[in-house]
């Protein structure tokens, strides 16, 4: 009776340290698995997630990577704009060189033949127009001409052994070769019509190749540059091939204008 009275006093004693003890836990200020933190381990608060600390920082006025690679995509087609601007910049340079050499040429040319005629740009157009006219007269006689010559010299059996060797049809083939004859007449006229104009006109030949390489420096300075063509804007007649008169060159200078007009507002 002794023993077991003693041991429930015993119990009952440490009920009561246990009971005083929680209270202090519940009201340390320190978990002692924590790292400093000011937090009750028994509290229901929890701690701020690491979103919440950012969101609480200082805003930086530094440039974050997005800002400066956006910035960067909007400055560069003006990279590109100005790397093309250099690269025009020696055509344009090239072409003024063209252009004083062949009025250099020309004076020369005026100075060592003073008995030749003085072309006016006018005149100069007038011819060029008048042999380009013999030019195609030449070249439509000539693919008729060399056609007709071409199938006769087919029909007469000359070429059957040729014929006899290609596996196609005889008249397929024959019809070929006759208008390979024509294409061949075609691209002779011009150089026919050339020396027909030139032996009816031989007072015009030395100014009309003056006036041609001064003609063609003017187009080489003024033309635009065909790397920024597109479907929308064309470039105008790169050649000078339409040009027919002073007129019809100030048209085409005007459609050079109109051309880089359109290619600085797409731009």
């Amino acid at each position: 009776m002794i023993a077991s009275t003693a041991t429930t006093m015993l119990r009952a004693g440490a009920g009561r340290s246990v009971g005083a003890l929680q209270p202090t836990l519940l009201r340390s200020a320190a978990c002692p698995y924590s790292a400093g933190l000011t937090i009750s381990p028994f509290s229901m608060n929890a701690a701020p997630s690491k979103q919440q600390q950012q969101q609480t920082r200082p805003l930086s006025t530094k440039p974050t990577p997005s800002s400066l690679l956006i910035t960067y995509r909007a400055q560069q087609p003006r990279r590109n704009a100005s790397s093309r601007s250099h690269l025009t910049q020696p055509t344009t340079a090239d072409a003024a060189t063209d252009a004083s050499a062949a009025a250099a040429a020309a004076r020369a040319q005026a100075a060592a033949h003073p008995d030749q005629v003085a072309l006016d740009w006018n005149t100069f157009f007038q011819l060029r127009k008048a042999r380009r006219r013999w030019q195609s007269g030449f070249s439509v006689v000539g693919s008729l001409a060399s056609g007709s010559a071409g199938a006769m010299v087919l029909s007469s059996g000359l070429a059957d052994s040729v014929v006899g060797q290609i596996p196609l049809d005889p008249l397929i083939t024959l019809g070929l070769m006759t208008m390979s004859c024509a294409a061949l007449g075609w691209l002779a006229g011009p150089i026919v019509g050339s020396a027909v104009f030139n032996a009816l006109k031989g007072k015009y030949k030395g100014p009309m190749a003056v006036k041609e390489g001064e003609f063609f420096a003017r187009i080489k300075k003024h033309r635009v540059d065909p790397s920024a063509s597109s479907v929308r804007n064309p470039v105008p007649d790169f050649y000078g091939e339409k040009i027919s008169s002073v007129a019809g060159y100030r048209q085409w200078l005007r459609d050079q204008r109109s051309f880089n007009k359109k290619k600085t507002g797409s731009v």
